[in-house]
């Protein structure tokens, strides 16, 4: 039985063969497109014109790199492959398979496994023996870094805000716009790369109170970020409330918030002490000037640490707050049960001054009784009053 040779000291031939044969020559068929994104798995395809049994056929795949350097990728010769051998680049050690099963049927596509941006570049997949074929893929491996917003300066009447999106590849085109959509006018954009990176920064300055956000397009790989937001407040303030107490009984207290002269128009809400918003009545919102004066009653039932809030869009005011003294400030049943001791407490009273009453009113007859048998009346008292004699002798 004839020994097989190794692999190894085949392939400078192999390659020497693939040169010969016109690896460099031009592509069989227009190159196509394939897009990943960073990270993920992505399957480069590749089949000869003629669907052939490729289990004992050679296919090689490489990458153009700078000039007319190419990467070996991955190799397959009648059963001999060198996906983990010398002849493969370390770029793609570890990283790249074939479909096994599918070599009878034709199929030399390959997989490359957790892809990066340095993966992007030309791909050829070349059939050196007769007939000979090459197929050109193009792989873009996408980094998509979602924008990061922020104000570099602001006063009353303007504020200029930045876009900034680091490390992406295709580079982005970068926009601001504002809460309707509307593309604003901006500075040139600032682009910088490192390596096959890249970082955009896009300025603008806005003159008006909106929400602002920032989208990054890369158009080559068909990818749009989610937008960046931003709120601006100009020409207005986070204006903190007044409260006070209108009117107030021993069960009741009605209390105001007020702010005065805010921009945008503020949402006031009243709270107890555990932060439970609590029931009020209509606000009373005037405008002048382009500011806003908002009212908001509420009443109270119970003796508490109460707050008023003002909040303008992503602008919360410091709360304001009333502390509130109610005599009943105690709960329902409190007071019911205080209500039936005092009731049982006059009862139980007027009981015993009864019970002292006819204790007193016996002794007294009593003691009448008693003086009426020690002092008897005289025995002629039945004749009459007995009547002095006035005669002169």
């Amino acid at each position: 039985m004839m020994k097989q040779l190794p692999l190894l000291p085949l392939l400078p031939l192999l390659l020497l063969f693939s040169l010969l044969t016109g690896n460099s020559s031009a592509c069989t068929k227009a190159v196509s497109k394939v897009i990943s994104a960073e990270g993920t798995d992505v399957i480069l395809p590749c089949s000869p014109s003629i669907r052939v049994n490729l289990q004992n056929k050679l296919f090689d795949w490489k990458k153009v790199g700078q000039g007319a350097t190419q990467h070996e990728v991955f190799m397959w010769d009648s059963a001999d492959h060198y996906d983990r051998h010398s002849g493969q680049s370390e770029q793609f050690k570890g990283r790249v398979s074939h479909f096994q099963n599918e070599l009878q049927h034709g199929n030399a596509s390959i997989v490359i496994r957790e892809t990066k941006v340095i993966d992007s570049g030309s791909y050829s997949c070349f059939f050196p023996r007769q007939p000979s074929e090459k197929f050109c893929i193009e792989l873009v491996v996408g980094a998509s870094p979602e924008p990061y917003v922020t104000i570099l300066d602001q006063t009353k009447d303007w504020s200029l805000l930045q876009c900034l999106v680091r490390g992406s590849f295709p580079a982005p085109k970068v926009e601001w716009r504002d809460s309707s959509g509307n593309i604003l006018s901006a500075e040139e954009p600032q682009v910088s790369k490192t390596g096959d990176r890249y970082s955009v920064a896009l300025n603008t300055t806005v003159t008006k109170t909106d929400r602002y956000q920032c989208v990054a397009t890369q158009e080559e790989i068909k990818h749009q970020s989610r937008p960046a937001h931003i709120y601006v407040l100009l020409n207005g303030a986070a204006s903190k409330p007044s409260v006070t107490i209108l009117e107030e009984t021993k069960d009741r207290a009605l209390l105001q918030c007020e702010v005065n002269g805010a921009f945008p128009k503020p949402l006031l809400q009243w709270t107890d002490s555990s932060g439970n918003i609590i029931h009020a009545a209509e606000p009373q919102v005037s405008e002048r000037g382009g500011s806003y004066d908002v009212i908001l009653q509420t009443t109270v039932t119970k003796t508490d640490n109460y707050s008023c809030v003002a909040s303008q869009e992503e602008i919360k005011s410091k709360p304001a707050h009333i502390y509130v003294h109610l005599s009943d400030s105690g709960s329902p049943i409190g007071w019911i049960v205080l209500s039936a001791v005092l009731g049982i407490m006059l009862v139980v009273a007027g009981v015993v001054v009864y019970i002292k009453l006819n204790r007193l009113n016996n002794e007294m007859e009593k003691l009448k009784k008693t003086e009426e048998r020690s002092n008897p009346p005289p025995a002629d008292s039945a004749a009459g009053p007995m009547i002095p004699d006035h005669t002169v002798a």
